[in-house]
């Protein structure tokens, strides 16, 4: 295990790996102030955990990952790697968050949704790249999110949505695939996950 940096007042249960150790250069797991990490969580090295954030039981954060302040990562979620997460997101239970995606501040991610990060699995050799959701994303359950899609900022991809191409900000994506809509009025705003 390498080293860990934990600021005040922060509570990591008995049965949770910190910084683990995935290459020889692997660098120190960092929790801010107030961070929570519940049992059975992993915890890779070179992760910054910001302030305020908690996690759910069972997590996996993976290596070169920043997870912005006030930010819950929910039980069974996995973040595998290399990814940007910002400040009062909300990942809810059983989210999956590919290598090499972005996540904007005050982001909402339902249960079970599955952001990708490879348009051809185990048929070409490409780059990789997660989607980029902007601030104030609302995600439902179980929606389905492509590779290299971005979701404008204040913009909802409903629950099951299978999200193929670019959501413009402040839209609905609804379906399989997702077609756009306009906000019906009580969807319209920022999310307020304070």
């Amino acid at each position: 295990m390498v080293r860990t940096e934990q600021g005040d007042n922060c509570h990591v249960d008995a049965d949770v790996t910190l910084g683990y150790e995935y290459d020889d250069n692997t660098g120190a797991t960092t929790l801010g102030d107030d961070v929570v990490v519940r049992a059975g969580s992993i915890v890779y090295g070179d992760v910054a955990l910001g302030d305020g954030v908690q996690t759910g039981h069972d997590v996996l954060i993976r290596e070169q990952t920043t997870v912005g302040a006030e930010t819950i990562v929910g039980t069974k979620t996995v973040i595998d790697g290399r990814s940007s997460i910002g400040s009062n997101v909300s990942l809810q239970t059983g989210v999956y968050v590919p290598s090499e995606t972005s996540i904007g501040d005050n982001v909402f991610v339902g249960p079970r949704a599955v952001l990708t990060n490879d348009p051809y699995p185990v048929r070409k050799d490409v780059s990789l790249e997660g989607p980029t959701l902007e601030s104030s994303v609302s995600v439902g359950a179980n929606a389905t999110i492509l590779p290299g899609v971005t979701i404008g900022e204040r913009s909802f991809v409903a629950a099951g949505a299978v999200v193929t191409e670019d959501v413009p900000p402040d839209t609905l994506a609804i379906g399989a695939p997702a077609q756009f809509e306009s906000l019906p009025e009580q969807l319209v705003g920022t999310n307020n996950l304070v």
